[in-house]
């Protein structure tokens, strides 16, 4: 089996347009939540959501950097978010000016967990209001969540693979560990990989708060709604963005003299087999994903030192918390352990793709980022370095990312410094 390498990396999330600003501010120790700006969400129960800046905010977004503005009429932000992060790790990469015959060894493997939301919503409008004439031709392939790389592979000309994966939470995780396996098999030299994600819309946010998922309470404090591991917490904060890695066969980034910012040696799936939203109650699902992971990794559980963790800001914090115990067992006590979740909020389908971006920034600059609002850690947290408050300088070496899902999905990954 061939290794493979980051060798690029893009970030469009709450805290910032790009990798640099968004770490810098995740590291500070800043929120990316505040009141619903998209819309009027005067009769909605969450009002608050993280959403991804205007460019004119210090932490914005500029999308026309790297994206066409007829292209960005044509389709969903989560898209926008998916493509501009692609154009981010290329060229942080520097492999936006490819060979032909490498163009041919160069695939994509993005994913989505819901897709084109806010765009099915809105046309749905149009039809009930104004009749099938006037919806948009573009609804189609302007909502699909294969669109961001199809987009992404004829912008730069890439024929490799082409994959985009549907599994809800775990679709950024379970892309980029898909993708590292077609390189493994010689099935492409380059894969841009991630997630992306953008719900914030009357329908996601009405929708996810009637089944009972979003903070509720914190509506005039949003800053303080997501509280992984505290005992007050009550839901997670809807977030938006996209993350997106670019993945090499080490060989090939050794011999261009490309920047490495960690191998990826382990990849872990389960399924829970136990309820449609809940997660298995003993963490079963979880705990198999980990275990595949640092057995295809080559790994103990000792030679983990950080842990970015699922930790959405529910119930099922403490179960996946009972599974990585299992997990590393006392060896647990040398790690640290934090759910970014509580600055940038849940990105759904984009989350693993951005916190495994989290997990190679800490070993790039031996420091991991905090759990915030963790005011009153709950029971069975004792012992445990969640790493409150404050991003904390430590020894990362190798490190675990944890993406689990509606319908029971798990995805684990392991990335190693080179």
């Amino acid at each position: 089996m061939r290794r493979v390498v980051v060798t690029g990396l893009g970030l469009v999330t709450p805290l910032g347009g790009d990798v640099e600003t968004t770490w810098t501010n995740l590291i500070a120790g800043k929120s990316g939540a505040g009141p619903i700006t998209r819309f009027d969400a005067a009769d909605q129960k969450c009002k608050i959501a993280c959403e991804v800046k205007p460019a004119d905010d210090p932490m914005g977004f500029d999308a026309d950097k790297r994206v066409d503005s007829k292209i960005q009429r044509q389709v969903d932000p989560f898209i926008v978010y998916g493509i501009d992060a692609s154009g981010q790790a290329l060229e942080d990469a520097g492999l936006t000016d490819m060979s032909e015959a490498e163009k041919r060894r160069t695939g994509c493997s993005i994913g989505s967990g819901i897709g084109g939301l806010p765009g099915i919503e809105k046309e749905s409008i149009v039809l009930h209001e104004r009749g099938p004439g006037r919806v948009s031709p573009h609804f189609v392939h302007g909502r699909l969540i294969n669109l961001i790389t199809g987009q992404v592979q004829i912008k730069y000309g890439f024929m490799g693979p082409n994959h985009a994966v549907v599994t809800a939470c775990s679709s950024g995780a379970h892309a980029i560990g898909d993708a590292a396996r077609m390189i493994a098999l010689d099935d492409a030299d380059v894969m841009v990989a991630g997630g992306a994600e953008s719900t914030v819309n009357p329908l996601g946010i009405a929708g996810f708060a009637q089944a009972r998922a979003l903070n509720t309470s914190y509506n005039d404090r949003p800053e303080q709604a997501s509280r992984p591991y505290d005992k007050d917490r009550e839901g997670f904060v809807l977030g938006e963005g996209s993350g997106i890695v670019v993945l090499e066969e080490y060989e090939r980034a050794v011999a261009r003299g490309a920047k490495i910012y960690g191998e990826i040696v382990g990849y872990g799936m389960s399924g829970d087999a136990y309820h449609v939203t809940a997660p298995h109650p003993d963490g079963l699902g979880a705990q198999l994903a980990m275990e595949m992971a640092l057995k295809k990794a080559g790994l103990g559980s000792g030679d983990i030192d950080y842990v970015n963790a699922h930790g959405t800001s529910t119930m099922a914090d403490t179960i996946e918390l009972a599974a990585v115990k299992r997990v590393l067992g006392d060896d647990l006590g040398g790690a640290s352990m934090s759910s970014t979740k509580s600055a940038i909020g849940h990105l759904l389908g984009g989350a693993g793709a951005v916190e495994a971006i989290f997990c190679l920034l800490a070993m790039r600059d031996q420091i991991v980022p905090p759990t915030l609002n963790l005011d009153n850690p709950d029971e069975g947290t004792e012992g445990v370095d969640l790493v409150p408050h404050n991003a904390k300088k430590r020894e990362v070496k190798a490190v675990l990312n944890n993406s689990f899902g509606f319908g029971g999905t798990n995805a684990s990954l392991i990335m190693k410094a080179v």
